[in-house]
């Protein structure tokens, strides 16, 4: 499968390493250039590229960079690309120490609908959850004993079928955590955040997750979680 991303921090850099080690080609861009990417290029073999190139390389985008980031993507970034290239969005917001306020999100917004909003196009929430690390060395075959599961939400069944597939490729259980509006339940302060949860597990922490998202938890979690792009 082609696929590009958009980030390549510790969510996307781990992405690029994984999805090229199991035959993806993959085309990474960050806000610095693709010259800066040389490294993880001749590392991988990704191809290092432009924020738009990426957008347009192939049948699933990956963006995974800091929410604050978000609006600075070129505005024009999908035109023209394909409705049925599946965005995924790994994002997580830290407004205290990174990210700034974002209205829309504090009103009760969730991060991945703003993410959608802010884009113009339908997203997939995934990958939030797991340390990089653990995404990178954690994966397991189908059906071994401890196989950690991803949640992802998304309103495109579609869609969010391919991203489950892929997640299966790296190693863990896809688990389906319902529609955009629903992905509040996998944001960090929730008991799915980084628990590194089997499938039936992540599927009983999602239902005990609360609306309310710990104030305290979003003032400090920033500084320790390596989750974030």
């Amino acid at each position: 499968m082609r696929i590009g991303i958009i980030g390549a921090g510790n969510i996307g850099g781990t992405l690029v390493r994984r999805l090229t080690a199991i035959g993806h080609e993959v085309s990474v861009a960050n806000s610095r250039g693709p010259e800066t990417l040389a490294g993880l290029a001749k590392e991988t073999g990704a191809k290092p590229v432009m924020a738009r190139e990426a957008a347009r390389a192939g049948e699933v985008v990956i963006v995974t960079i800091p929410m604050k980031n978000v609006a600075r993507l070129p505005a024009d970034l999908f035109d023209g690309v394909p409705a049925d290239v599946v965005v995924v969005d790994t994002n997580n917001y830290y407004p205290r120490n990174r990210d700034g306020r974002i209205e829309a999100i504090e009103s009760g917004t969730t991060e991945s609908r703003w993410v959608s909003d802010t884009l113009r196009r339908p997203v997939v929430k995934a990958f939030n959850n797991i340390y990089a690390r653990h995404l990178l060395e954690r994966g397991k075959p189908k059906g071994a004993a401890g196989r950690i599961a991803l949640p992802v939400a998304g309103d495109d069944e579609r869609a969010k079928g391919i991203v489950i597939r892929l997640i299966e490729e790296l190693g863990f259980d896809g688990v389906d955590a319902g529609s955009l509006d629903d992905s509040w339940r996998q944001q960090p302060g929730t008991p799915v955040y980084t628990t590194d949860l089997d499938a039936a597990g992540v599927r009983r922490a999602l239902a005990q997750a609360k609306p309310e998202r710990p104030s305290d938890f979003r003032a400090t979690a920033v500084g320790v979680s390596p989750v974030s792009p």
